[in-house]
């Protein structure tokens, strides 16, 4: 982070599963910040579930909605945006979200990830015959835009509470004013 930026708010990205909306809203009650998940709010404004979305108007719909709502992330602070796995992908996205946010990527291994999300059936992108596999392939794709982000932080071997704890380090270190 050579360059100035105006840090006011704090995004997690990463795959599913890593902890993002969990740790997200530990962060938020601890900085005293509001909690957004982009993925939760989508699916209010469209009124329906993101596997509803992918079904009825396709993965490129998701992603416009997603491209919209992280625009408009610009105009708010002292949030804590938990964002859906794939959102980095647009380099549009990360670059927007660099303007106002510390950008930290939770990860984990893929056995990890589908240890935690196997049961769920609210994932669209696991909806396969092997949602591993699945989940190798889509980690391999997306890690190169993960790896962007300011941050990387290994969510597999700590609690929630570990997690949320090193992230609000990484944040008030980011921000020393802020402490």
């Amino acid at each position: 982070m050579t360059v100035s930026r105006n840090i006011v708010n704090l995004a997690l990205i990463g795959f599913m599963g890593t902890g993002k909306s969990s740790v997200g809203r530990l962060v938020a009650e601890q900085l005293r910040f509001e909690f957004l998940d982009t993925d939760e709010l989508i699916e209010a404004r469209a009124g329906k579930s993101i596997t509803e979305i992918f079904a009825k108007n396709g993965e490129p719909a998701f992603r416009e909605l997603e491209q919209r709502l992280v625009a408009e992330l610009a105009t708010r602070t002292r949030t804590v945006i938990a964002t859906g796995g794939g959102l980095p992908v647009n380099p549009a996205n990360l670059e927007s979200l660099k303007q106002h946010a510390l950008v930290i990527c939770l990860w984990a291994s893929p056995e990890k990830v589908f240890e935690r999300v196997h049961a769920q059936t609210h994932r669209p992108l696991l909806q396969e015959l092997d949602p591993q596999a699945k989940i190798r392939t889509l980690l391999s794709a997306r890690d190169p835009f993960y790896r962007q982000a300011d941050v990387l932080l290994n969510s597999e071997f700590r609690s929630l509470r570990e997690v949320a704890h090193h992230v609000v380090n990484q944040f008030q270190r980011a921000i020393p004013a802020r402490k």
